[in-house]
């Protein structure tokens, strides 16, 4: 049975959906998106991503397409539709279509589309490490991926799950498609944001979690080498939650499995996810 997806209000086969070839996200990557996470059928984090989301359009100077009200219901049909009951929800929005130019009109129509998406992680990550080659912006989520895509281009090659970026300086950022965390001596290690990350929605719930497990946490820059010598590392993201990294460059983390810390933090994660759907629901 094909996948239903949703394009500009309308729920379709996915070989029937169809943008033109003039939309700006084509031709110039004028578009944001987010990934959403799907646990018991509901979206995890909703309300952050669409924060997210806000501010990634205004930072672009994009109108919002539609009421965060009407793009849930939207969503959450679609969810039901496909059945699906855990996997990975995407919403793409572009700025619009029209002739190719550097400058755009005013007032474009936006396209909109979602669909959703199987997942089949692995329990443990293996990293290998690239250089961070992306644009000055990474604080906006836009399709603009092509540093990543060469990333993982890279991990792969070298045999690796994922790829761990590491900037000019020598200091880690984040993963391909994932935010990177270490821990060292019962402390949990973070870079801090300041506009060189993506602020990921499972980032921030996590933290939120590790505060609440009473854990140090020290937000700060460290190097690809320190992470070889870290007692436990993991990355997060929408739809891998809280993910234990055990190789990075060929380097064992750890005992080589996941570590007390991780799996600590990955079970309270999913228990503060669960209870806020059923508070959602009262």
């Amino acid at each position: 049975m094909p996948r239903t997806v949703w394009l500009n209000g309308a729920f379709m086969p996915e070989d029937e959906a169809q943008l033109p070839i003039f939309d700006r996200g084509l031709l110039f990557a004028d578009a944001v998106y987010e990934g959403l996470g799907v646990l018991d059928g509901h979206i995890i984090d909703f309300a952050h991503h669409m924060a997210r989301l806000r501010r990634s359009l205004s930072e672009l100077d994009m109108a919002e397409p539609m009421s965060e009200a009407a793009l849930y219901a939207a969503l959450t049909d679609l969810i039901t539709r496909n059945t699906m009951t855990e996997g990975f929800l995407y919403l793409h929005i572009t700025r619009g279509a029209h002739d190719r130019d550097y400058l755009y009109p005013a007032n474009l129509t936006p396209n909109i589309f979602a669909f959703t998406q199987d997942t089949h992680d692995a329990p443990t990550l293996t990293l290998a490490s690239a250089p961070d080659i992306r644009w000055a912006r990474r604080d906006i989520k836009t399709t603009n991926l092509l540093g990543q895509v060469m990333a993982k281009e890279i991990a792969r090659k070298a045999g690796a799950d994922e790829a761990l970026m590491v900037d000019r300086e020598g200091f880690v950022t984040e993963c391909g498609a994932m935010s990177f965390f270490m821990i060292k001596d019962g402390a949990l290690y973070a870079r801090p944001l300041l506009g060189e990350l993506l602020p990921g929605i499972t980032r921030q719930t996590m933290l939120r979690v590790a505060r609440a497990e009473h854990l140090v946490i020290h937000e700060e820059r460290y190097t690809l080498e320190d992470t070889f010598t870290a007692d436990e590392a993991f990355a997060t993201g929408a739809s891998s939650y809280i993910q234990p990294v055990t190789q990075i460059d060929g380097h064992i983390i750890g005992s080589g499995a996941p570590g007390p810390v991780t799996q600590i933090l990955r079970t309270a994660y999913l228990a503060a996810i669960r209870a806020d759907f059923a508070a959602r629901a009262d």
